[in-house]
C-alpha cells in the first residue's frame, strides 16, 4: 500500500481560515518595555526558559532557575540574566555570539499566566554589573543582558490544560529512566550507571557546581 499523502498547511491565509485572527485586545497587549505591573512577573519567577538561535539556523531552548528575582530588571528596557555553571556546552551563549535574538518565558509556581519577553542580548562580563547577582558568596562570571523588544503576558490556557501545578499529577522521578541509563542507551554503552548516579547525587548534595 502506498503511503498516504499528508495534508499540510503551507501559507498564512490557509492557516488563518482555521485559527482565525487575534482580537484587538490581544494585539494591544504587546509592549516594548517593562512597567511596574509586568516587572512583578519577572521578579516573582524562579524559572525561565531561554530560546536562542545561531547563524546556521540551529535552535536551542534552555531552562534557567534560581531563587525568585534572579532575573534582574535594570530598567524598563533591560534585563540581566546571570549565567550559572552548567555543562559547558554553552549553547545559549555561543548562539548569542552570532545571533543576538532571544526569547524568554517566565513561569511562577501556582500561577497560570506566564510572561514572555522577546528581544536582543549580549554577553556581559562586567564585575560591577554582575555583583548584585551573587548567591552563596559567588558572583557569576557572565550574564546575559537583554534589551526588551516585546513584553507581554500569556494566557493561562496551556497551564489549565496541562494541570501543571496540581501536585496530584506530579510524576515520581523513579518512574522515568535515570540520567546515566539515558546516556548509556544513546552514546556511552560502557557507562557504569550506578557509579555515575552516585557521583552525580554526591555533587548535588555538596552543591558543587551550582554557583
Amino acid at each position: 500500500m502506498a503511503p498516504r499523502t499528508l495534508k499540510t498547511i503551507t501559507d498564512e491565509p490557509e492557516l488563518r481560515e482555521i485559527v482565525g485572527t487575534p482580537t484587538e485586545t490581544v494585539e494591544a497587549k504587546l509592549a516594548d518595555h517593562i512597567n511596574e505591573l509586568t516587572r512583578q512577573f519577572i521578579e516573582r519567577s524562579p524559572f525561565v526558559c531561554v530560546a536562542t538561535a545561531n547563524a546556521d539556523g540551529g535552535l536551542d531552548v534552555s531552562p534557567r532557575g534560581d531563587p525568585a528575582g534572579f532575573v534582574r530588571v535594570l530598567d524598563e528596557h533591560r534585563l540581566l540574566l546571570p549565567e550559572r555553571p552548567g555543562n559547558r556546552l554553552a549553547d545559549s551563549l555561543t548562539n548569542l555570539l552570532t545571533d543576538p535574538r532571544i526569547a524568554l518565558l517566565f513561569l511562577i509556581p501556582g500561577v497560570g499566566d506566564t510572561f514572555r519577553v522577546n528581544g536582543e542580548a549580549v554577553i556581559a562580563d562586567d564585575p560591577q554589573l554582575l555583583a548584585s547577582s551573587a548567591i552563596e558568596g559567588k558572583v557569576p562570571r557572565l550574564g546575559i543582558l537583554v534589551t526588551v523588544k516585546e513584553a507581554y503576558t500569556q494566557c493561562a490556557k496551556a497551564l489549565i490544560r496541562s494541570d501543571l501545578w496540581n501536585p496530584e499529577r506530579h510524576v515520581d522521578r523513579s518512574e522515568l529512566p535515570r540520567h546515566g541509563e539515558i546516556l548509556r542507551s544513546l552514546t556511552l554503552p560502557d557507562l557504569d550507571v550506578e557509579a555515575h548516579e552516585k557521583a552525580r547525587a554526591e555533587r548535588y548534595a555538596r552543591r558543587e557546581g551550582l554557583y
